[in-house]
């Protein structure tokens, strides 16, 4: 008799159901063998189950012909977290102990030798996939057991070790299952130590981010060293509006897929990454020859940060396009194509040349005008349109380094954000949508204009040259000015002042 356990694979940060089945019989040259394109990690479990099971004094067919088969054959599985249900499975063919539950349970965990049960990467996913396949729950490592409790109507059965494992199985051991107490999530949320009232000037600047954050758009701030644009980025998180369960669940997802939970539960605050320039497109995009999360989702609802833009790669920054106009990420492999999610605010600095002074009052600059050509042509057009706000940054003087006066706090920055997010989901009528990510035909309903400021954006676009992205651009920035303002209608004031966020493109490079 063939003995079936329930498991998963990943695809992107999605689960999958995967079948475990082991088969024993005597043969003339006993032998374990696992088959259904199990990677390294997936063979070696022979050799950890064997020396699990032995430790704790179990039996180990030494005389018998074990076949395992991880059903469907066609798609690669990975990693160790097939230990456990490979392991249980061993022990019901050999017949000690007998299981009463197998088919009501999903099982996922690596084993130590000793028996013991290691945290393993995708247990939130794995329980969601659980939940929806309608199992009663899912045995899994006691380090990962939090992190799937948020999952609602799932028994999520913490387990020390496999011989807890084996007493559950067996009835012989009651595991009260893991309830997340969702009010805690709120209540945890610990206030950030950054703050935006620690920048001194720049108001302009942190006007700018207030609408980024407002409306979701993407920013890039260009200004000589140390005029603050690294402390101004760094703040940006602590305005956006908090994690709502749905984006929390969706950012763990993704750090649990990753391998990179360091805390035993959710991730309640919005995550900011910002990656070194040396990074290769695979690091910021995602990929490999089994694809994984790059940067771009690892910042998923929260912000990624790439400071001293024009030194990144080109081709690297170039593939940033199709993250940022659709929200996600899209990996094909000859094997498979697999979907990574990259809802981010994007926030990149530079410097205006490359010695960082030409646009400093007070510094002369020393580059050459085809050496400053050359270092912002780095950045190409098609990657400044889809930046929705450029702003310049400049030094900060004397007056305001030294005064004591604080300027407005990330907390009263994020009530008027907070408050245009929720003017945009009456809008919309759809979750987090935001005005970046309006339609065509939305933006044609919603970002109607007076006949002044028609005529003024007319002949700023001839002028200027703006492509038709960048038109668009400046309406979806128009209408985010004009929520912050409680204005139903876009004034002149209001397209002026979204002007002024696209004049760096053309000027500057």
């Amino acid at each position: 008799m063939v003995t079936k356990i329930l498991s998963c694979a990943f695809e992107g940060i999605n689960a999958y159901t995967v079948e475990v089945e082991v088969d024993s019989h005597r043969g003339s040259l006993p032998s374990v063998v696992i088959v259904g394109l199990p990677d390294a990690a997936v063979k070696e479990s022979r050799d950890r189950i064997h020396s699990a099971l032995l430790n704790l004094h179990y039996t180990y067919p030494k005389e018998q012909v074990v076949v395992i088969n991880l059903a469907p054959g066609d798609t690669k599985k990975e990693g160790p977290g097939f230990d456990l249900p490979i392991a249980a499975g061993i022990l019901q063919e050999t017949g000690s102990p007998q299981f009463t539950a197998l088919d009501q349970y999903y099982m996922f965990g690596e084993l130590a030798l000793n028996g013991d049960l290691r945290p393993v990467k995708g247990a939130l996913s794995a329980a969601i996939h659980a939940k929806e396949k309608g199992a009663a729950g899912i045995i899994l490592p006691e380090k990962n057991a939090y992190e799937a409790s948020i999952v609602s109507d799932l028994d999520v059965i913490p387990a020390k070790n496999l011989e807890q494992v084996i007493g559950f199985l067996s009835g012989k051991l009651v595991i009260d299952p893991l309830k997340a107490d969702y009010e805690s999530f709120y209540r945890d949320v610990e206030s950030p130590e950054l703050d935006f009232s620690e920048v001194k000037g720049q108001e302009h600047v942190k006007r700018a981010l207030t609408v980024a954050a407002a409306g979701g758009h993407n920013v890039l701030m260009v200004g000589p060293p140390g005029a603050g644009k690294t402390m101004l980025a760094k703040r940006l998180p602590t305005v956006l509006p908090r994690l709502s369960l749905d984006e929390a669940v969706q950012t763990t997802r993704t750090y649990s897929i990753a391998g990179m939970l360091r805390k035993t539960g959710l991730i309640t605050e919005r995550p900011f990454r910002s990656p070194h320039h040396t990074i290769s497109d695979i690091g910021l995009i995602g990929g490999g020859s089994n694809p994984k999360p790059g940067e771009v989702s690892l910042a998923h609802n929260g912000v990624l940060f790439l400071d001293e833009l024009p030194e990144f790669n080109r081709r690297t920054l170039e593939v940033l396009r199709q993250p940022l106009e659709d929200g996600s990420v899209t990996i094909s492999r000859a094997s498979r194509t697999v979907d990574y999610p990259s809802k981010i605010s994007l926030v990149a600095a530079m410097n205006p040349c490359p010695c960082g002074y030409y646009t400093d009052d007070k510094k002369e600059c020393t580059c050459s005008p085809g050496i400053i050509q050359r270092y912002l042509s780095r950045v190409s057009g098609p990657l400044l349109d889809r930046i929705d706000i450029q702003v310049e940054v400049s030094a900060v003087d004397y007056k305001a380094l030294s005064g004591k006066h604080d300027g407005i706090s990330s907390k009263d920055i994020r009530e008027q954000v907070e408050r245009t997010r929720e003017t945009q989901r009456e809008r919309f009528g759809k979750g987090e949508k935001t005005n970046s990510h309006m339609s065509e035909k939305e933006l044609r309903t919603h970002c109607t204009l007076g006949q002044e400021a028609q005529a003024m954006l007319k002949e700023i676009v001839d002028k200027m040259g703006f492509s038709a992205r960048g038109y668009t651009k400046i309406l979806k920035v128009s209408r985010t000015i004009a929520d912050l303002e409680g204005s139903e209608d876009i004034k002149l004031e209001h397209v002026t002042e979204a002007v002024q966020y696209r004049t760096l493109d053309r000027v500057m490079l």
